[in-house]
């Protein structure tokens, strides 16, 4: 099995920044009200090797840092670190392996789109927000059990049919996002979480006016092409 000091060091040194980037992005999560104890958890890809750096698994989020983050190849297997790597790794190098263009992959609890993935719902497409950042509805993908790589697998087959969605609600058990890095893909979990709490709340109040597809089409590409600094 390769170890970290057999990669040459443009990769050694990539593998350090990641690891300073990954660590901090965790501290977004509890920012953003998007985990609670250790659940949950960001990786990111490399882009000079076929490696990934990802939480360890079962250490709550104060005590992470950048050197106990995990190293691992895209089967999941431990390339460098002193810890365990997270539960979730195998379905996270299943996404990087058959999206190659996905460099960041992010997978919390938080409550309402947690709740939303318990009743096996997609959350509809009725904010403008939401055609801007998932072109449509949040998807709700199957129910598969944790451990090993079928939720990546039910991430990537439910992506493939919603192609604009960052996001996926893994049924009874909650969201992954992804991104072209490990903060795109945060984003996208906050993102996520907003319009969760938003949409149940306009379900309490009454029926949910969808917006038409092709007004969500206009959106994504303004807000993909147009919006923002270029």
């Amino acid at each position: 099995m390769a170890t970290l000091n057999d990669f040459p060091p443009q990769v050694r040194a990539e593998v350090k920044q990641v690891r300073e980037q990954v660590a901090t992005l965790h501290e977004q999560l509890i920012k953003w009200n998007l985990v609670v104890w250790t659940a949950g958890n960001v990786s990111q890809r490399l882009r000079t090797a076929d490696l990934m750096v990802i939480k360890p698994s079962g250490v709550r989020y104060e005590y992470l840092t950048p050197a106990s983050m995990v190293v691992t190849d895209l089967d999941g297997n431990v390339v460098d670190g002193t810890e365990a790597p997270s539960s979730d790794t195998l379905s996270h190098a299943y996404i990087y392996r058959h999206m190659p263009d996905v460099f960041g992959v992010v997978h919390t609890h938080s409550t309402y789109a947690t709740a939303w993935a318990a009743t096996g719902k997609n959350i509809p497409c009725g904010l403008t927000m939401m055609g801007d950042e998932f072109g449509g509805p949040v998807p709700v993908g199957p129910f598969r059990l944790i451990g090993s790589e079928e939720i990546g697998r039910g991430v990537v087959e439910t992506l493939k049919k919603y192609p604009h969605s960052p996001a996926v609600l893994m049924q009874n058990h909650g969201p992954f996002t992804i991104g072209k890095d490990a903060e795109a893909a945060v984003k996208a979990a906050a993102m996520t979480e907003e319009v969760a709490h938003t949409m149940w709340a306009a379900s309490q109040l009454g029926d949910i006016i969808e917006i038409a597809p092709e007004d969500i089409a206009k959106l994504n590409d303004r807000y993909q092409n147009v919006y923002g600094q270029h």
